[in-house]
């Protein structure tokens, strides 16, 4: 499925669920509360996030002066992308990654660490930084908001749903046992519609970071540099872990700076490193066609 028709179809399930909550938990008032507080949260968090994450990891502002090289190669993929000229900054950890943040491109930054400026072929870096920036142009930090937003809701809606069901066991004993059932199923929905309102979240986070892969792999022009790279920055990233990592900001970095197998990949914010590769190898062999 084309990735951007998954993200509407996974954005629509969130509005579905959050819809069926708001009904479960006694109309729409209790669903335009949830979610208005998870808005004010979520796009507060968005229209600050470049300053916070940098703040966060220490990054440090450069110019051409201080890193031509760097500076100019995001320069030249920011001009090939038809993008303004973003923030660029370097984060001083041994750990290769990178990211991109900014509410739109042009309040735009893009950050490397120290080790990935280490790590990478010239080629292989510019295809990193061409990934970012089309996370930038596929305006993904809204997107990952907007589905943040419906899951903070949904899962606000089932913290309201299990104090209700709580409270409203005792006087739901005279009524012939249907109250007991109807305490028991919001306790499920409750309980299970904030886990699929996650999953659906990260489903949404990796469809992105397919989309970035194939923009980003047309913003440079080399597929296969791209997939070296996230082969590379895959090893190494677990032999040098970020120590500094934290799990609200893992889904922005181009390789998951978090390690954790089994169940965790369920919950994961990126695709498997294996598919990323074969579909950059695939493009790379349709492109020379």
């Amino acid at each position: 499925m084309n990735n951007i028709l998954k993200t509407t179809f996974l954005l629509s399930l969130l509005t579905i669920l959050l819809v069926v909550m708001g009904g479960a938990v006694g109309g729409q008032g209790g669903m335009i509360v949830a979610f208005l507080m998870a808005a004010v949260m979520n796009f507060g968090s968005y229209w600050f996030s470049d300053k916070i994450v940098l703040r966060m990891y220490n990054a440090q502002e450069i110019t051409r002066d201080v890193h031509p090289s760097f500076y100019g190669m995001v320069e030249r993929l920011a001009g090939r992308a038809g993008l303004p000229m973003p923030r660029v900054y370097i984060i001083p950890d041994d750990s290769p990654n990178a990211f991109a943040t900014g509410r739109n491109p042009e309040h735009a930054a893009v950050a490397a660490t120290e080790g990935i400026l280490r790590v990478l072929t010239p080629d292989e870096l510019e295809g990193v930084m061409a990934h970012e920036l089309a996370h930038v142009k596929n305006r993904d930090i809204l997107i990952s908001t907007i589905a943040a937003t419906f899951a903070g809701a949904i899962s606000m809606i089932g913290n309201m749903l299990q104090w209700g069901a709580l409270f409203g066991a005792g006087r739901s004993n005279d009524d012939e046992g249907g109250g007991i059932g109807s305490m028991v199923g919001s306790l499920a929905l409750a309980i299970i519609a904030p886990i699929a309102a996650m999953l659906i979240q990260m489903a949404v986070s990796r469809s992105r970071e397919y989309l970035a892969d194939a923009s980003g792999a047309e913003i440079c022009g080399r597929p296969l540099a791209l997939a070296g790279a996230l082969r590379k920055l895959h090893t190494a990233s677990q032999a040098i872990p970020m120590l500094d990592a934290r799990p609200a900001t893992a889904h922005m970095f181009i390789v998951n700076p978090l390690t954790g197998g089994g169940m965790m990949a369920l919950f994961s914010t990126h695709p498997p490193m294996e598919e990323r590769i074969s579909r950059l190898e695939a493009l790379a062999t349709r492109t020379h066609k």
